[in-house]
C-alpha cells in the first residue's frame, strides 16, 4: 500500500470548480480554467496566481496555453484568446451555436469541438473561420491534428491532387460513435472510422507509426491505420467506459470508468498490467520517468511504478473529481472540481524509482555478462569434448 501525502500548497483563488489544466511549452506558466468563468494564470516557479482572465459569459470548459498566447472555451459558444503578460482578451472567435468542449493550437490553426455537432478551424492571428466540419450526427468531442506528410508516400499524396494547398487534417471524435478524419483546407471528409458502439471520449494520434487509438463508453479502444482507415486492433479487458488515455514507447495506457488503469502493448494488443485502488472512475492519467499518476473520481491522485503495477503513493485533500493533472520539475499539479489546485512535492518517489530503475538495469547487466560467461564455458567445454572424442 502507497504512503499518503499532503500538498506543499493549495491554490483556492477559484471560485467554482477547475475542468482543465494546462502547462506552457517552457514549463514556466500553468492556466487554469474553471466553472466561475475565469481562467487563472499561474507561475511555477512561485506557485503564485500572476493572472486573471475574465470575460467568458458562461463556464470554461476547457484551456490551452502557450507561452504568450492563452486560449479558452466556453459554454457561451466563445473562445477567447489571452495576452499572458497583461491579461487582456486579444480575439473573441463567434460561430459555434452551442457548448464549444474542445479546442486543439497547431501550426497556424486553432481548432474546436462543440455540442453543435461541428468541428471548426480558426486563425489563430484572426478571429477569421477558415473551415467548419460538418457531418457529425452528435456533439464532437475530442480533437486530433496532424499532416499528410507526416503519414503519406509521395505517390499517397499524389491521389489528393484537390488537398495539394494544404496537407493537414483533422481527426474528431462524437458521441455518434465514429471518428472522422476531415482535409482541413477543403473541409471535406477523409475517412470515417466505423467500428466503436459508444460515444468516442478520447483520441492518442501516433503519427509516425499511421495509428490512431480511440477510446469510448463501449468499453474499447480500437487502434486503426489512418490512411486506410482500417481497423487494426480492439482492446477489451475494460468493464467500462475509457475515459483517457496515454501513449509512451508503444505502451498504452487507458483510464477508465471500472476505476482501473490497463496497459497494453501496441504491437501485439496484449494487456500487460492493470493498475487498480481507485475508488471511482479514472479521469485523467500521465506517465512520468517510470511511475503512473492518475486522478480520479474518488478525489484523490496515485502515483503507481508503471512496471510493476505497484501503488507508490496516494495523495489525498481534494473533495471532488481531479479532472486534470500536471507534471513538472517534479511537482505534481492536480486540479479538481473543489475548485483548488494542489502541488505535491514527488522529488522522493522519482528519486525512489530511479534508484529502482538503476539496480534493475545492473541486475540485467550481470545476469547478461552471466550468460555470456556460461556461453564462452559451454563453449570452450565444447571444444574440449570435441578434441577429445576427435569429433
Amino acid at each position: 500500500m502507497g504512503n499518503s501525502g499532503s500538498a506543499v500548497k493549495v491554490c483556492t483563488d477559484h471560485r467554482g470548480g477547475i475542468n482543465w489544466l494546462s502547462l506552457s511549452p517552457d514549463g514556466q506558466r500553468l492556466l487554469t480554467g474553471s466553472e466561475d468563468g475565469t481562467a487563472r494564470l499561474w507561475s511555477t516557479a512561485d506557485s503564485q496566481c500572476h493572472g486573471h482572465f475574465q470575460g467568458h459569459e458562461s463556464y470554461i470548459t476547457f484551456c490551452h496555453l502557450e507561452n504568450e498566447v492563452a486560449f479558452t472555451c466556453s459554454a457561451d459558444h466563445t473562445i477567447r484568446k489571452w495576452d499572458v503578460m497583461t491579461g487582456q482578451c486579444l480575439a473573441i472567435y463567434r460561430g459555434h451555436t452551442s457548448i464549444v468542449n474542445r479546442i486543439l493550437v497547431a501550426k497556424d490553426y486553432l481548432f474546436s469541438g462543440s455540442y453543435d455537432r461541428t468541428a471548426r478551424c480558426w486563425s489563430v492571428d484572426k478571429e477569421k473561420q477558415i473551415q467548419e466540419f460538418r457531418g457529425h450526427r452528435n456533439c464532437v468531442l475530442t480533437l486530433a491534428h496532424y499532416s499528410s506528410r507526416d503519414v503519406l508516400e509521395e505517390e499517397e499524396e499524389e491521389e489528393e491532387e484537390e488537398e495539394k494547398v494544404s496537407r493537414d487534417l483533422l481527426v474528431t471524435g462524437s458521441t455518434d460513435c465514429t471518428v472522422k478524419v476531415w482535409w482541413v483546407s477543403s473541409g471535406r471528409c477523409y475517412q470515417t472510422l466505423l467500428g466503436h458502439t459508444g460515444a468516442v471520449l478520447c483520441l492518442i494520434l501516433d503519427a509516425p507509426n499511421r495509428e490512431l487509438f480511440s477510446g469510448s463508453t463501449d468499453y474499447t479502444i480500437r487502434t486503426w491505420n489512418i490512411v486506410t482507415g482500417e481497423q487494426l486492433k480492439v482492446f477489451k479487458e475494460h468493464q467500462g467506459s475509457v475515459i483517457c488515455l496515454e501513449l509512451v514507447n508503444r505502451h498504452l495506457y487507458s483510464g477508465s470508468a471500472d476505476r482501473t488503469v490497463k496497459c497494453w502493448l501496441v504491437d501485439t494488443g496484449e494487456r500487460i498490467q492493470t493498475y487498480k485502488a481507485h475508488k471511482h472512475s479514472v479521469s485523467t492519467l500521465k506517465y512520468h520517468a517510470g511511475i503512473l499518476f492518475t486522478g480520479s473520481g474518488d478525489a484523490c491522485a496515485r502515483a503507481f511504478n508503471s512496471k510493476s503495477g505497484v501503488l507508490q503513493k496516494i495523495f489525498r485533500g481534494h473533495k471532488f473529481i481531479i479532472n486534470c493533472i500536471q507534471i513538472h520539475n517534479e511537482l505534481l499539479y492536480t486540479a479538481s472540481h473543489d475548485g483548488t489546485l494542489r502541488i505535491w512535492d514527488i522529488r522522493g518517489i522519482c528519486k525512489r524509482n530511479k534508484r529502482r530503475l538503476k539496480k534493475e538495469r545492473s541486475a540485467q547487466g550481470r545476469s547478461s555478462q552471466k550468460g555470456s560467461l556460461s556461453r564462452l564455458f559451454n563453449n570452450k567445454v565444447g571444444c574440449m569434448v570435441q578434441q577429445e572424442t576427435g569429433e
